[in-house]
């Protein structure tokens, strides 16, 4: 009666690996998904950065003031070269303005209030808009132009 001892540290049949690796882990950082996801992102913003704007197309006039830093965004109202009023995008009519911006303003009478004239709109339908806008009582107001191109 013998017993066979094995190399493995005991009884029978453990089979050893052979050949077998051990896999290391891999630590780098794959960029190409992110590159990709990131491009993606850039595409749908450039597309929809135009896009943002006010809605209501005019062609403001130009003058030689500089732009204003606004942390919040000001309520925005457009008079086109019909003579067309518009709160932010949707038409309206001039007697009811001061009434739609005392609902809309959440800063009360200190909200700030920009005025987009056409520059090919009547002077006095911007004079009456603006008049309107003061007589509610709200005096942060202001008027919106491009700045003129050096040539």
């Amino acid at each position: 009666m013998g017993m066979a001892v094995g190399g493995n540290g005991g009884g029978g049949g453990g089979r050893r690996r052979r050949g077998g690796r051990n896999k290391a882990v891999i630590s780098e950082i794959n960029v190409t998904p992110l590159v990709d996801v990131m491009l993606v992102l850039l595409i749908i913003f450039m597309v929809a950065a135009p896009m943002m704007t006010v809605g209501v197309p005019i062609d403001l006039p130009e003058t030689q003031a500089k732009a204003l830093n606004s942390e919040t965004q000001p309520i925005t109202i457009s008079v086109k070269n019909n003579g067309e009023v518009f709160l932010q995008e949707t038409p309206i009519p001039a007697a009811e303005i001061a009434a739609k911006l005392e609902a809309i303003a959440t800063t009360g009478y200190n909200e700030r209030i920009f005025v987009r004239g056409d520059a090919t709109a009547p002077y006095g339908v911007i004079a009456d808009v603006m008049a309107r806008i003061q007589g509610a009582g709200f005096k942060n107001i202001g008027l919106v132009t491009q700045q003129k191109k050096d040539q």
